[in-house]
């Protein structure tokens, strides 16, 4: 079967949000297929992380539809998103920084010791290390001890940590927003590796940046929002820098001043 007549693992339908009179989407519609990294991209105000959070379950759309396999569901919360199948890293990791790699990995979803012990809410830390560090192994992550403070470690680390999370609970869809962000040129490469391993175990993997190298190097389709619309969806192979970038502004690859009173991204 091929990619276009296969059901998408997760699909936006006709998706409207506005908030007041600013309009962040309008009319958006997105597939997620199995084993697909779509890179999706748009200027300050576009409506990505907007889209992003209509597909988190953080907010409701005020029209359209969210399917996984072709069910259409309503989300009420993240919480709601994250049972079906779908994980999130924002721009900010969301890691506890005085936690172990191991609590990290569990963060949310912490182990309690068998018997007794565990009615008394003590934690099964070592079963959580020892799993934690096998998730991370599958993604392409070798850590040093997963005992280790996630504060002794490089900001790449502390993002391919987070991105390893992230792959190791989802089941369908992961959502990176912006995971390279501040980050050098090898913590970015060890990051990229990490988002090729999801792609390889068949999730569904969508890729905001504004790193456009990144998106170029990484993604098999990008999707280009402007003012809240998609203008483009297209495969990879159909950009080169210059193209996309043009693509992105409207102005022929000219470079758009950011407005700092668009409250939406």
């Amino acid at each position: 079967m091929s990619e276009s007549s296969a059901t998408p693992l997760y699909e936006a339908r006709n998706i409207s949000k506005s908030y007041g009179s600013v309009i962040a989407l309008s009319d958006v519609s997105l597939k997620i297929h199995a084993g697909e990294v779509i890179g999706l991209v748009g200027d300050n105000g576009a409506g990505k992380s907007t889209l992003v959070k209509i597909l988190s379950g953080v907010y409701q759309p005020d029209n359209g539809q969210l399917l996984v396999d072709g069910v259409d569901h309503s989300w009420k919360s993240p919480h709601d998103a994250m049972q079906a199948g779908v994980e999130t890293l924002y721009q900010d990791s969301g890691l506890a920084p005085d936690l172990s790699i191991g609590s990290n990995v569990f963060l949310g979803r912490e182990k309690l010791r068998p018997g007794i012990l565990g009615k008394l809410g003590f934690l099964d830390q070592k079963y959580m290390e020892v799993e934690a560090r096998k998730d991370l192994e599958k993604v392409g992550i070798t850590i040093p001890a997963s005992k280790r403070n996630v504060s002794q470690l490089s900001g790449g680390q502390r993002q391919a940590v987070a991105i390893g999370r992230a792959v190791a609970w989802a089941r369908k869809v992961i959502l990176l927003d912006e995971p390279t962000n501040h980050l050098g040129a090898r913590q970015s490469n060890e990051v990229l590796s990490v988002i090729k391993a999801a792609k390889e175990r068949g999730l569904g993997v969508v890729f905001i940046s504004h790193t456009l190298p990144h998106v170029l190097q990484v993604t098999d389709r990008i999707v280009v929002l402007r003012l809240g619309k998609v203008v483009k969806d297209a495969p990879t192979a159909e950009f080169n820098a210059e193209s996309l970038l043009g693509t992105i502004t409207g102005l022929n690859g000219a470079k758009v001043e950011d407005d700092d009173s668009e409250s939406v991204a």
